[in-house]
């Protein structure tokens, strides 16, 4: 749905640059994201550093700057309008925290009508396990189809017995996606209203 590395690469930055710690490039952090808060951070440390201290300092950082630049995928906007148009409805799974993907979908999704909003919550397995999938596809309709960007929610997807559409406007390469089993790789947006149309 939203581009926000640039958001959570100046949040990371800002936090390491702040320890004397070395920085990455947008790209590196890039590698570095899909699996959670926790392990962003654990990857973008030198050995020997508190990752509980960087992840709280992270956290703030990055909750309080949300979306200065993350801006939703070219499309998304309008492909989200035909499917609640069509009656479709939709949910959103992240390994974004729970309270910072609420808020970055509330910003940039005002308006639309998500069944459910889920992020990471304590307790609750990050993906690629199934259990926020499952939960969420209870509150949906079936057959539910998962899409993301990564292949972690190819995997999801896979492990939640959803079909797993990819798209290649996201975050990771499409090989990478055909590789972790995706049944569909989407170019564009509006290419999901053809495919649900089958």
């Amino acid at each position: 749905l939203v581009d926000s590395l640039d958001d959570i690469t100046a949040s990371l930055n800002h936090v390491l640059a702040a320890r004397d710690l070395p920085t990455h490039s947008r790209e590196t952090v890039e590698g570095f994201v899909g699996e959670g808060a926790r392990i962003l951070v654990e990857r973008a440390l030198p050995p020997g550093v508190d990752v509980d201290a960087v992840l709280a300092e992270f956290r703030a950082r990055y909750a309080a700057h949300l979306t200065d630049h993350t801006r939703a995928y070219d499309g998304v906007r309008e492909l989200l309008a035909e499917l609640a148009r069509r009656e479709v409805p939709t949910a959103v799974l992240s390994n974004k925290p729970h309270d910072m993907t609420v808020g970055v979908v509330a910003a940039l999704f005002e308006g639309h009508a998500f069944v459910r909003v889920l992020g990471q919550r304590d307790g609750v397995p990050r993906k690629p396990d199934p259990a926020s999938a499952l939960e969420l596809g209870a509150a949906l309709e079936p057959p539910v189809a998962f899409v993301g960007d990564t292949p972690v929610d190819v995997a999801t997807a896979r492990a939640a017995g959803m079909t797993a559409i990819a798209v290649a406007w996201g975050m990771r390469d499409v090989a990478l996606l055909r590789e972790a089993g995706a049944e569909v790789v989407l170019e564009r947006p509006a290419d999901l209203l053809a495919h649900l149309a089958r």
